[in-house]
């Protein structure tokens, strides 16, 4: 009989043999692994943190001990035995479980988490609102390696150190990046040093030290002499020395060795930080030989750990398929990027731990030396491009939209403040899918577009992205490029035109209505004006590819037709169509209709990305629907001529 189908919640394993939860650690990874083969998604990094889960769910008591897991995607195993089972198939589907923690998913989830470096803030938190109370929960917080170098994270390790809360930090190491490899000796050491009985002789020695003369300077001395063993032997002086009680490393895939560890931990008070040693996509061959490729993987064949073929699913426009894209935006830009680099020996790429997402690997590739990945630190690389840039280099730094937002102030003091000309290639800048609200791309447009000094542009194709990458290397200020995950949504290419400063293009002309259109919404934007025509509404598309200079003379001509519609896949509260009013109100054609087409004052949540334009009402056919109701209402005159493509039989 199966073990986890018996495991409706954390405590059915409490009464599990040695034997049955080794079973069920297996059962678990078989599950994952059959799960995230189907349906692709974050893999490595929940098959190396089975056993962690489950060793922390025999120990604690959650929900009422708080156990918070920094990034989400390493906690399936702990999605999997807190009531979700049945419901696993359905991870990161549309209406199904998040690829992350969520809070309105289950109690045992403090936290929606989908951004790295979080969780030790957050955790400090829960347990000083413990301690108002006089609570006495734990709260365990589950930090990666890749994480702990995150800025907030570093900030949350001094002032936990500072405040000595009871709180356990975990911190999963999964690429031997601090610790030694694990050996007898460390788990002999720390298996003295967490014993309660060392623990009550080691308090009872050091009281009866302080009624002897010099007492003091005595228990001083030993904690010197202990400090120093444990610096030579233990790689953990540094948070020792940050105020933590510092554990590890341990192995992390050893049951009997975490959960005997935890038991003795959860006597202690103070901060504790335990390190454990695991192996990125533990027990399945090909994630452990490459773990990279693993840590987010499309479908694959179990057997042999390749991708699965799978048909292209393009959104249907007017009942065809739209032709699949020839390249999407980030192969562009990475092709892009090396053609440029050949030329330019100045240009630099920065990424912030995402080489393979953004199309930088392939520059590193060709320019080891001038492509620099900083780790989870956001804010740094900003920091960093701008120095290189006052230096004389050329930075284009690029980054996911969602992880941008992590480097606001840097985006204003460093960059736009010294008006240096640093690029920021934001990829992602749209819907993105499964990954869901903390990863969707849709609030830059709102929050660049209010800095000085900064110009923002948003290509309708892959080949225009690549003449505003050319064109941003010849500006002296800083510059942002925002687009959208994969290609075109619809449509076919048009050949790209020269980008000039602050100029839009005009795609089709027209007297009626004026659809002004963004990004990824330009193409469908040409849909809904096919559709007009044929009902005789003469609609001009305007391909505004700026953001922020716009332009104000095909504003002019927008305004001329009597009607203007903006479109855009962002964020519509303080976005592109919020700046079209300001600049229609400051030409003093504010009182024209404008109709404002975007996303709404909510977070999205997650599927594919086709799912979620439906949902939000941008995808092509109800575009042409929402335009048809709109100006149909305005313009009352239009009302029969547009009523069979309205409400067709």
């Amino acid at each position: 009989m199966s073990v986890l189908q018996e495991i409706d919640r954390p405590r059915d394993i409490k009464s599990l043999t040695p034997a049955q939860l080794a079973a069920l650690a297996q059962e678990i990874r078989e599950e994952i692994l059959r799960t995230i083969s189907t349906l692709g998604g974050h893999l490595a990094s929940s098959l190396g943190a089975v056993e962690l889960c489950l060793a922390l769910h025999y120990v604690f008591d959650a929900p009422d001990d708080q156990l918070v897991w920094d990034m989400g995607y390493q906690a399936f195993a702990h999605k999997l035995i807190t009531g979700r089972r049945e419901r696993f198939h359905t991870l990161k589907q549309f209406k199904g479980l998040s690829g992350f923690s969520h809070k309105d998913e289950s109690p045992y989830d403090p936290f929606s988490s989908g951004h790295g470096g979080t969780v030790l803030s957050t955790a400090l938190g829960l347990a000083m609102a413990r301690d108002q109370v006089q609570g006495a929960h734990d709260v365990v917080a589950i930090i990666g390696d890749a994480s702990l170098g995150e800025g907030m994270a570093l900030e949350a390790l001094n002032h936990i150190g500072h405040l000595k809360p009871n709180l356990l930090v975990i911190l999963n190491d999964n690429r031997m990046s601090i610790a030694q490899p694990v050996g007898g000796l460390s788990r002999y050491l720390n298996r003295i040093i967490t014993n309660p009985i060392y623990n009550r002789i080691r308090g009872e020695i050091e009281q009866l030290m302080e009624r002897l003369p010099h007492g003091s300077r005595l228990i001083r001395l030993g904690k010197k002499v202990e400090e120093s063993l444990k610096g030579l032997l233990v790689p953990g002086l540094v948070f020792e020395e940050l105020g933590f009680r510092y554990v590890g490393p341990i192995n992390g895939h050893s049951l009997p060795e975490l959960i005997a560890t935890l038991k003795n931990l959860r006597r202690l008070k103070g901060p504790i930080l335990l390190h454990i040693s695991t192996l990125k996509g533990k027990g399945y061959r090909f994630a452990e030989d490459d773990p990279e490729r693993f840590h987010k993987t499309e479908p694959f064949d179990l057997k042999t750990g390749q991708p699965k073929s799978a048909p292209s699913l393009p959104v249907r426009l007017f009942g065809k398929p739209a032709a699949a894209p020839a390249e999407t935006f980030t192969d562009a830009f990475s092709d892009e990027l090396i053609r440029l680099g050949q030329t330019n020996s100045r240009l630099v790429a920065i990424t912030a731990a995402m080489p393979e997402g953004t199309g930088v690997s392939e520059f590193a590739k060709h320019f080891p030396e001038r492509c620099i990945d900083v780790g989870m630190a956001e804010q740094h690389a900003l920091g960093l491009a701008a120095g290189l840039a006052r230096g004389g280099a050329r930075p284009i730094v690029a980054i996911y939209s969602t992880f941008l937002q992590r480097a606001y102030d840097q985006i204003m003091h460093e960059l736009c403040l010294q008006e240096l000309p640093v690029i920021l290639a934001i990829d992602r800048a749209s819907l993105v899918g499964e990954d869901g609200p903390t990863h969707h791309g849709v609030f830059d447009v709102a929050y660049l577009r209010v800095l000085p000094n900064l110009r923002v542009l948003s290509p309708k194709d892959p080949a225009e992205l690549r003449l505003m990458l050319q064109w941003a290397l010849q500006q002296d200020r800083p510059v942002a490029l925002r687009y959208a995950r994969g290609g075109i949504i619809c449509g076919t290419p048009r050949p790209p035109v020269p980008i000039a400063l602050g100029k839009a293009e005009l795609l089709r002309d027209g007297k009626d209505l004026a659809l002004v259109a963004l990004g990824s919404l330009v193409y469908p934007a040409l849909a809904v004006a096919e559709a007009l025509g044929r009902s005789g509404v003469e609609a001009m598309v305007i391909n505004a590819r700026f953001v922020k200079p716009l332009d104000e003379e095909i504003l002019k001509q927008a305004a001329a037709t009597g009607a203007i519609v903006t479109l855009e896949e962002a964020q519509i509260a303080g976005g592109f169509g919020s700046a079209v009013s300001e600049a229609l109100g400051a030409l003093g054609v504010s009182a024209l209709p404008h109709l404002r087409i975007g996303l709404p004052d909510a977070f999205v949540e997650h599927g594919k990305r086709s799912e979620l334009l439906q949902l939000t009402h941008l995808d092509p056919q109800q575009l042409i629907q929402r335009v048809h109701q709109w100006y149909a209402s305005v313009r009352p005159s239009a009302s029969e001529s547009l009523r069979v493509l309205t409400h067709p039989s």
